[in-house]
């Protein structure tokens, strides 16, 4: 077995990822705001970490003690600094709260174990104690995803897997590496490296999520295009239950009845807690290139986009567009946030990884698609500044937040023949919602019958953010049902998408969740309140 090198650092507790890299935005940004949208400075100061407000630990000291038995007296953590760090998640709502100062949803306790056997003892004794386990990864959840309902529990842990760190093994003739859950993306990366190999998930989370969140949330990398989504990848998975342990995946194709590696994949959690993941992996390519196209028109470009995905030859392993707002605000470059006005029409980003050879020849079958569907080549350098900035969004949203704007994001996905019907659809209950916000989106992920759609929103701040935000998501959930979308194509469903998730599977759908979380956890402990409708 190998570890990382280098250990995974904190998270900022009341925003996202290194706190030396949160920044003040720049004045005439600020300005730009204010003239546009009417953002002004919070009234209130954000709360400092010792003004956090946390309620009492409700555990009693026998389960502590239980707990402590199994993984070690250091791995189960009741202090403060352990309980905020594994408060909720870091959506927008998220972090208006711990800006606020309010960890009323803090666990009881961190528990942190160190092997499966662990993981499955631990599992044990919380459901004969009935104490709520919120399994907990990266803490990147932007759905709601680790709030548990409290209501009926002893209490609640946060079941922390960062010691879950492994990679157990690499089989180069299959191409196929086990890891464990807790390992963070750039750790596995590092890993994987030393032996010439590599995952190719990067989503925007790449810098703080682990394995185990992409296969519990089915997460989709900026790369998806070329090397596929993270559930694409699982070729198998050990989990843990109350009930047991299951080993699913002993072939990369079966016939033997449904995949029931497919009901741990999106579970968030809810059902089991993965405790090893065996995944596809692919050489680590030679040549990375990422170049600028633009089109007159968000509907060119996403034509353009299609046919890429529809023809035979291999698309780009990067292919993304934004539409004209984005594109005019700079997002899509995010080191040029604010230079509106620069470019007009529509940036697309293509991007091209593996054999010098290989590189080469897609690039020029991509290309001529392009010209011929009206592209204009920008040549490298959009391409290198959306790369060198292509995890600092998160940051941005944080100065936004410090600066007096709400600014959240959404997604969604379906077919090609209705893109532009649920694209209209989310901005008119965004526009609707919020007054006149700033709404942007691009399309980052793609397949021969469909994309994504992932959108923006800026608005300044009213005197509650926190209703302001519930307001317009629930807006954007009626948008997106009604006009035939998913709920959610990569971000998981939480408990922000619950009800918005029972009307896309229906009646029968809900059923037949709710008997497997009571076949496989009876006494409900697991994430309560996630996921089933």
């Amino acid at each position: 077995m190998e570890t990382p090198l280098t250990a995974a650092e904190p998270m900022l507790w009341s925003g996202w990822g290194d706190p030396a890299k949160a920044a003040e935005l720049p004045a005439p940004v600020r300005d730009l705001l204010a003239e546009l949208l009417g953002v002004r400075a919070p009234a209130t100061p954000a709360a400092t970490f010792g003004e956090v407000r946390l309620p009492p630990v409700t555990l009693p000291p026998p389960v502590l003690a239980a707990l402590a038995a199994i993984a070690g007296d250091g791995n189960v953590r009741a202090d403060d600094d352990a309980r905020i760090r594994h408060t909720r998640g870091k959506s927008t709502p998220d972090l208006l709260l711990m800006r606020a100062g309010d960890a009323s949803d803090a666990p009881d306790a961190v528990v942190l174990p160190g092997s499966h056997d662990e993981v499955a003892a631990v599992l044990r004794v919380c459901a004969e104690q009935r104490v709520a386990v919120v399994p907990f990864g990266g803490g990147t959840s932007v759905v709601g995803g680790l709030v548990a309902a409290r209501r009926g529990f002893t209490g609640v842990v946060a079941l922390d897997l960062a010691r879950l760190n492994r990679l157990v093994s690499v089989d180069p003739v299959s191409m196929i590496a086990e890891l464990e859950p807790g390992l963070r993306a750039p750790q596995a990366e590092q890993l994987l490296a030393a032996h010439g190999l590599t995952l190719g998930h990067f989503p925007q989370s790449y810098e703080y999520a682990t394995l185990g969140g992409f296969a519990a949330a089915r997460s989709s990398g900026q790369a998806s295009a070329g090397y596929g989504r993270f559930d694409d990848m699982v070729a198998g998975m050990t989990v843990a239950t109350p009930r047991g342990t299951l080993e699913l995946g002993r072939a990369p194709r079966s016939a033997a009845g449904p995949d029931l590696r497919q009901v741990f994949l999106g579970s968030e959690g809810a059902f089991g807690v993965i405790t090893s993941l065996r995944l596809r992996v692919r050489r680590a390519p030679e040549v990375r290139t990422y170049e600028g196209w633009r089109f007159a028109t968000f509907a060119e470009g996403a034509a353009a986009m299609r046919r890429l995905a529809q023809q035979e030859a291999p698309p780009p392993t990067v292919l993304r567009l934004s539409d004209e707002t984005e594109t005019m605000v700079g997002l899509a470059k995010p080191a040029d946030l604010g230079a509106a006005g620069r470019d007009s029409g529509c940036l697309l980003v293509a991007g091209f990884e593996g054999s010098p050879g290989d590189v080469a020849h897609r690039r020029d079958s991509a290309s001529a698609v392009l010209v011929e569907a009206g592209g204009v080549h920008l040549g490298p350098e959009p391409g290198d500044k959306w790369a060198q900035g292509r995890f600092s969004v998160p940051y941005l949203r944080d100065s936004l937040l410090a600066a007096g704007a709400t600014v959240e994001t959404l997604e969604t996905a379906c077919f090609w023949s209705n893109l532009p019907r649920l694209y209209d659809a989310v901005r008119l209950a965004l526009l609707g919602a919020l007054g006149s916000p700033l709404v942007m989106c691009h399309i980052s992920h793609v397949y021969a019958t469909g994309a994504s759609l992932y959108f923006t929103v800026v608005t300044a701040q009213t005197g509650d953010p926190l209703g302001q935000w519930a307001a317009a998501k629930r807006a954007a959930n009626e948008a997106i049902v009604q006009a035939g979308g998913t709920i959610s194509h990569h971000h998981g469903v939480g408990r922000d998408h619950r009800e918005a998730y029972a009307a896309e599977i229906g009646d029968l759908g809900g059923d037949i969740l709710r008997g497997i979380k009571e076949r496989l956890d009876p006494a409900g402990i697991l994430n309560p309140g996630v996921l089933i409708p």
